[in-house]
């Protein structure tokens, strides 16, 4: 089945493009979209059926996107990858709120032992740009990125409090030729009642006076609730955020809870003061937040592609991967460019700025302010940000691990400590083809001090080290031989979070036949650290703005 995307998106793409579009950039855009909304996996016939593209060109444009990291081949699949959530980074740098707010929903989430979300307004629809989730057997799955219908949540009467007319038109003309919302695929499509008359639950017409009542109502009370309209069960309460300097809302926070927990009236009740309080609080985070800091602005963020056009010739679509940097030209203290910023940023001419830019408006992803400056919109996030935004460090590792393993026909293994620092836990892992080889099973433990993760991952501890693990932190890795088995001789080293922190561990086995120590420190090791590095890679751009559990 093709996969659902974002309603304007699909009316903005199928509208005629302007006459200087850049057609590879707007087919490009399309393959992500619909990679996005299918979770992430398409085949390329699947791709074919959902974007209507010829075979030659998916092939075409999923190598380019390979190459920019955005997509991997795996098998017969197409899968995004990790280096995609740099857009929706770049627009999250540039809002900033998840960086002044994110604290205080995250702390509303602790005190209140349930998920709290931070949305903002996308046309007539919202979108989460921070979730503190619950981790509990029966919790709330949405995901940083996500778009829902205005109508069927708690922040959307709060934000079409501020609509004018043009903004309801559109809402009621979506709602007319989409009264399912099969077009938002993180929400159950609604029912059509009894007789197929194809009018939706929770709306009298195609244009829901029951919607407009209910932002009637959250002007009146300054607070709005959903009972029950996304699915059966769920209800939230949100209140909005407003912006110090113009009053208007800049985003709704929102307690998110389940009618065995709370019923909506309890949840209003119960929650509301304290919901209250934490609006408060980041409205005057708000206020007192210090200018951005910019930093050095980025230069020449398009030069590769040349290299990489001669290199892979027709199967690299360079007006596609040259339009694809346009986005990472934003970020904190960037979130309005000129044309001429923008150039500089990306090594582009202005006129080819110009084009890609003309192009991302066509598409919703960038838009134009009266002063001339360009900004993005909160739907770069449809480009592959929410199947990614719930990641593991085990699932991220998981391609690298097969490659290394693939590259030195060893078994390869990703591990972390136990709480109590006594033991490793293996989390992922390779095999390789061999008759004499090392198994790993994922979830067994082993001794910490006997292992090479281990004491790459003691040696990380900020406790006076013993002689042994302070040569492992001085080399930055740690060998085995034989300690734990006979014949088993490995070798680890760390894997560290945005922070510097050793979270984990990766380690490559082999037999003392196979290999020996001068090898495994001059032939295993440099392919083990460039393989830790590629995870670091992913693990930091990831979880720049989520949460990536270790485990």
């Amino acid at each position: 089945m093709p996969a659902k995307t974002a309603p304007d998106a699909d009316a903005r793409t199928e509208a005629a493009p302007p006459e200087e579009a850049v057609g590879p950039l707007v087919r490009g855009v399309g393959v992500l979209r619909r990679l996005t909304g299918a979770g992430g996996t398409l085949s390329p016939s699947g791709l074919e059926r959902a974007t209507g593209l010829a075979r030659s060109t998916v092939d075409r444009i999923t190598a380019t996107l390979a190459r920019m990291g955005y997509v991997r081949l795996d098998g017969r699949d197409v899968v995004l990858a990790p280096g995609v959530m740099e857009l929706g980074n770049a627009y999250l740098a540039a809002l900033r709120l998840p960086a002044l707010l994110g604290a205080h929903a995250d702390a509303l989430a602790d005190e209140l032992d349930e998920s709290v979300s931070l949305a903002v307004a996308d046309l007539d629809g919202i979108r989460f740009i921070h979730q503190a989730t619950r981790r509990r057997a029966l919790s709330v799955s949405f995901r940083i990125g996500d778009l829902l219908p205005a109508e069927r949540t708690a922040p959307g009467p709060l934000f079409a409090a501020e609509w004018a007319q043009r903004d309801w038109a559109r809402w009621r003309a979506r709602r007319a030729a989409d009264p399912t919302d099969a077009a938002f695929p993180a929400v159950p499509p609604r029912q059509k009642p009894a007789g197929g008359s194809g009018r939706a639950d929770h709306s009298d017409d195609a244009g829901d006076p029951g919607f407009a009542r209910r932002v009637e109502r959250a002007c009146r009370d300054g607070w709005a609730v959903d009972d029950q309209l996304i699915e059966p069960g769920l209800v939230a309460v949100s209140l909005p955020v407003r912006d110090p300097g113009t009053g208007r809302v800049a985003c709704a926070v929102s307690v998110v809870s389940h009618t065995s927990r709370h019923s909506a009236a309890g949840l209003r009740a119960g929650l509301l003061p304290r919901l209250r309080t934490a609006a408060a609080a980041m409205e005057s985070a708000l206020r007192t937040a210090p200018p951005p800091e910019a930093g050095p602005p980025p230069s020449g963020l398009a030069t590769w592609t040349t290299a990489s056009k001669h290199q892979l010739g027709r199967d690299f679509v360079e007006s596609l991967a040259r339009g694809l940097t346009v986005p990472a030209a934003f970020g904190e203290g960037r979130s309005a460019l000129s044309l001429s910023e923008v150039a500089r940023a990306t090594g582009l001419t202005r006129a080819t700025a110009r084009r890609a830019l003309l192009t991302h408006e066509h598409l919703g992803l960038v838009v134009s302010h009266p002063d001339r400056t360009f900004g993005l919109t909160p739907r770069v996030l449809d480009l592959g940000f929410p199947p990614l935004s719930r990641s593991t460090l085990p699932r991220l590792a998981g391609p690298h691990l097969r490659a290394l393993a693939d590259r030195l026909h060893e078994p390869t293994a990703l591990a972390v400590l136990t709480p109590d620092g006594t033991e490793i836990q293996y989390t992922a892992g390779a095999g390789a083809s061999r008759v004499l080889t090392v198994h790993v099973t994922v979830g067994a433990r082993l001794p910490a001090t006997a292992t090479p993760p281990g004491r790459v991952l003691l040696a990380d501890t900020a406790a006076p080290l013993p002689p042994a693990l302070a040569e492992v932190r001085a080399q930055g890795y740690a060998l085995v031989d034989e300690e734990l088995e006979s014949g088993l001789r490995s070798v680890a080293v760390p894997v560290r979070d945005r922070a510097g922190r050793a979270v984990a561990a990766l380690e490559v086995a082999t037999h003392a036949a196979r290999r020996s120590l001068e090898d495994c420190v001059h032939g295993v090791l440099p392919a083990l650290r460039a393989t830790a590095d590629d995870i670091q890679s992913d693990l930091h751009t990831a979880s720049r703005f989520t949460r990536i559990p270790v485990s």
